[in-house]
C-alpha cells in the first residue's frame, strides 16, 4: 500500500478489525519509510444482480422500486418504515444467496408477496393484485378466499 504522506510502498499493518457487520476489514497501517500511521478499507466487491423482466429486458435491480411498491401496498396500514426496510433487505439478502448475477422479476414478486403476507394480509392482497395483474373483480375474490383458507 502507498503510503498517502511519502509514496513509499512498504507499509506494516498494526491493527485489523472487522467492520459493517463483518462486510468491511478496517486496517491501520504505518509507513516504514515515514512512520505516518493511516487507515485502508477491504471489502469483497459483488457483482449487482441484474433483473430479468416479463418481457425479457434486463435491468439492474433498483432497491428503490421495491420500495415504492411494498410502500404503496402498505399505505395506510399499521406498518412501520423499519418493517419495510427489514423485509426489503430481507428478500434482497436471499436473492443474493442464491443468484449470481440474473433473477427472473417473477422471483422477486414471489418473495416479496411471502413477506407481506406474514406481516399484513391487506397489504399482502393490495401486492398481489398488482404483481399478479388483476383483471377483475373475482380474480381479487379468489385471492382473498385463499388467504382465508390459508389462515
Amino acid at each position: 500500500m502507498r503510503c498517502p504522506k511519502c509514496s513509499h510502498m512498504d507499509d506494516k499493518v498494526i491493527d485489523s478489525r472487522t467492520v459493517r457487520n463483518g462486510d468491511v476489514i478496517r486496517r491501520r497501517r504505518v509507513c516504514l519509510e515515514c512512520g505516518h500511521r493511516f487507515t485502508t478499507y477491504e471489502e469483497v466487491i459483488k457483482s449487482a444482480l441484474r433483473i430479468i423482466k416479463r418481457d425479457g429486458r434486463h435491468e439492474d435491480i433498483d432497491r428503490n422500486k421495491i420500495l415504492a411498491g411494498v410502500m404503496r401496498a402498505c399505505e395506510k396500514r399499521p406498518i412501520s418504515s423499519i418493517q419495510i426496510e427489514t423485509l426489503i433487505d430481507s428478500v434482497l439478502n436471499e436473492l443474493d444467496t442464491e443468484y449470481e448475477r440474473e433473477v427472473p422479476s417473477t422471483i422477486i414478486g414471489k418473495k416479496l408477496m411471502d413477506k407481506l403476507e406474514n406481516l399484513d394480509e391487506v397489504a399482502y392482497v393490495r401486492f398481489a393484485s398488482v404483481y399478479r395483474r388483476f383483471k377483475d373483480v373475482n380474480q381479487f375474490l379468489s385471492e382473498v378466499e385463499g388467504l382465508i383458507e390459508r389462515g
